[in-house]
């Protein structure tokens, strides 16, 4: 027995510790709660069916690999100041919950430090709002630093005001509790000046990455190519419409926030065209400010990027409220989701659909005008990627100047210059020798190219 039991530490001790949470996870009995308020004229503020709510939320436990053995859907006409369902309900719930062992249960709403600590008394459990298990799922996803330090700094925020003796695991930072808080100071304030000091080390930490990212996204503005940044509701199909642009292999997974660090790509289009495509974290409702905030740096690439892909996941009952989300947040990064120009809707998962359902989003996509028409794609087949890479490569011409020149024979270095400023668009090679160049630049290069080619003349 207890050489078994030293063989099964050791194993324990190998295991990376994704695996371990993983195990936890699986071994996790859950309930998943969604206590929805009734509102006369419509069903949801969010514009969601409780049904489809919940199943989200269902989803986000899955993300996390918890076994979820219930769902329960619970009507409030009211929320309860101290523990947001009614006292009659969280009574029925916690003997279901001991009938059932149940280990876990996930609230879907926001729930307040003193209502999570009431139900988790009343239940027996370990009670998680959505915005706890939110930061756990990007907890586990985060890959690179400053993911991951991001991650750390919105869960302890959170954390801070729900301290309930859970933060023994920081006395490895310090060396103990025992001689850090002096006289009188009691465990909860030592806890929370912990914290507030792992806090303020992660801010300087987050700000040493910010500046080298900073210089990347410079030294990337050198590179003449514009940015196409995917954008959308999490598990609308980004990161496998990425990987058939790229032929990447990013995560591609049928899981909510299954990417959660930006990625970029150099990628060529048909016509020749170079551009950066950078796939980004997937959006969700009611997603906390805190985490909006938290993330706004893996965001960067999508606030500055030239072009837009709004992905949606046109197969989805929800894909209305989905897209309503996703424009909202844009519009809190400053970007205007009903600007066609930069902003292209991409109805993904069209394999999905039957071929009456299909032709009809053909026909509704051809309504609107040209310049923001959506395009109807199938990122798992390929189809409709024709129709995509024209609509990027449109709205990539409207915005960057293209001029039409000629360069004499053996004008190497001004054909390397055009190559190091500047796409080459179309090249015709004159029987003596001369290159007729059709060139696109963007804007910042227009005034060298200009100074440097006088006699170029523009086309757009």
């Amino acid at each position: 027995m207890g050489a078994r039991s030293d063989a099964d530490e050791a194993r324990a001790a190998t295991k990376p510790l994704d695996a371990i949470e993983r195990e936890i996870a699986a071994n996790t009995r859950a309930y998943v709660v969604g206590p929805y308020q009734q509102r006369r004229g419509a069903a949801d503020s969010n514009q969601r069916s409780f049904a489809a709510r919940l199943d989200e939320a269902v989803g986000l436990a899955a993300a996390i690999d918890l076994t979820v053995v219930e769902t329960i859907q619970v009507m409030l006409t009211a929320l309860r100041p101290a523990t947001y369902l009614g006292k009659g309900k969280v009574e029925e719930i916690a003997e279901r919950i001991k009938l059932e062992e149940i280990g876990l249960v996930v609230m879907d709403c926001a729930l307040s430090p003193v209502q999570q600590r009431n139900l988790e008394k009343a239940f027996g459990c370990k009670v998680i709002d959505r915005t706890g298990l939110i930061l756990e799922i990007f907890g586990r996803r985060a890959r690179t630093k400053e993911g991951a330090l991001q991650v750390e700094l919105a869960h302890l925020n959170y954390q801070k005001s729900r301290l309930v003796r859970s933060w023994t695991h920081l006395e490895r930072q310090r060396g103990g509790f025992g001689f850090l808080g002096g006289p009188g100071e009691t465990q909860i304030e030592a806890d929370r000046r912990i914290i507030q000091e792992r806090m303020t080390k992660i801010e300087r930490d987050l700000e040493a990455v910010k500046r080298t990212r900073g210089l990347h996204r410079a030294s990337r503005k050198r590179v003449p190519y514009p940015v196409v940044a995917l954008v959308g509701y999490t598990n609308a199909g980004k990161s496998t419409l990425f990987n058939r642009l790229t032929s990447a292999e990013v995560l591609a997974q049928d899981m909510l926030f299954a990417t959660l660090d930006p990625t970029a790509r150099a990628l060529k289009l048909p016509h020749g065209a170079r551009i950066m495509l950078s796939d980004t974290v997937g959006f969700i409702s009611d997603l906390p400010t805190q985490l909006v905030a938290a993330f706004r740096a893996t965001l960067e690439d999508a606030i500055e990027a030239d072009v837009l892909l709004h992905v949606r996941d046109v197969a989805h009952e929800d894909t209305t409220a989905q897209a309503a989300d996703v424009q909202a947040i844009l519009r809190d990064l400053g970007i205007d989701p009903d600007d066609g120009q930069r902003v292209v809707e991409v109805w993904n998962k069209s394999d999905l659909l039957a071929p009456e359902e299909r032709e009809r989003q053909l026909g509704l996509a051809g309504l609107k005008p040209e310049v923001s028409r959506a395009v109807l794609v199938s990122a798992v087949t390929g189809d409709g990627m024709g129709r995509l890479t024209d609509a990027i490569e449109s709205r990539i011409a409207r915005s960057r100047p293209v001029y039409r020149l000629a360069l004499p024979p053996g004008d190497g270095q001004s054909l390397a210059w055009l190559h190091a400023n500047g796409e080459i668009l179309e090249r015709r090679d004159a029987e003596d020798g001369t290159l007729d160049l059709t060139v696109r630049l963007p804007p910042e290069r227009e005034g060298a190219f200009g100074a440097r080619f006088p006699e170029a003349q523009r086309e757009n």
